[in-house]
């Protein structure tokens, strides 16, 4: 019996920094389509584009409207002509190549695949997630990766993650815990699925009284020390 604790992680705002890759590839493709880009510009689409995320999370949008429609949104306050589908296409491109890390999250991957078994659990683009996990190196730390285009379901839905433990021998869900930076997708998804979670609040957000997560940190650098407070007869080797 593996007795390893398991380790459900997030990539977007967890592992990897999706608001740098975001405002990139939108000041790359904006640029490009002849649409002067300033902060407050990309600061505008990322706003739209949480907020149909959300709306695929409630269940109230498709996956493939969400992708079109947060550039058809952010056109029509502007008054422009552009298509949304072709800018969505040159974006999801752009958005593949390269990647940055949260702070202390390659640290964070060394020291949790010593006692644990690691999963990646995203909403995001497979093509585009499949890419940034190649070209930041990571693939090897995790067991298996559970992306919901390929799952067949999306994050926060209890279908999700009862595909996802489908998949993984030897599932001990008490010993289990979920880490993330959305309350919508990640903390919510949690509480679905009945896994522990953890709250990874880099941005210091509010709490909000609907959807608690069990535990809260600010940094990666937090976790491991958790980790050996809930799992300490099986955890790291430091």
């Amino acid at each position: 019996m593996d007795d390893r604790p398991l380790v459900f992680l997030d990539i977007d705002d967890t592992i990897l920094d999706f608001q740098t890759a975001e405002a990139t590839a939108i000041r790359c493709t904006f640029t490009e389509l002849g649409i002067p880009v300033d902060d407050q510009l990309i600061a505008r689409y990322s706003e739209i584009n949480r907020s149909q995320w959300e709306l695929l999370e409630e269940g109230k949008l498709s996956r493939e409207r969400v992708l079109v429609r947060r550039f058809e949104l952010l056109f029509a306050e502007l008054g422009l002509p552009h298509s949304g589908a072709a800018a969505c296409e040159r974006y999801e491109g752009l958005l593949c190549e390269g990647h940055w890390f949260m702070p202390g999250a390659e640290e964070l991957l060394r020291t949790l695949s010593r006692g644990c078994r690691l999963f990646i659990v995203s909403n995001g683009a497979k093509t585009v997630q499949d890419a940034r996990l190649r070209s930041a190196g990571i693939g090897p730390y995790f067991e298996q990766t559970f992306i919901s285009e390929e799952v067949g379901a999306e994050k926060p839905t209890r279908e999700f993650f009862d595909r996802c433990f489908a998949a993984i021998p030897e599932l001990d869900l008490r010993r289990a815990v979920l880490v993330g930076d959305s309350l919508t997708s990640d903390i919510r998804g949690a509480k679905n699925a009945g896994l522990l979670s953890v709250w990874y609040n880099y941005r210091g957000r509010p709490a909000r009284p609907d959807i608690v997560p069990d535990y809260e940190i600010r940094a990666l650098s937090e976790l491991p020390t958790l980790l050996r407070r809930l799992f300490p007869e099986a955890f790291i080797k430091t």
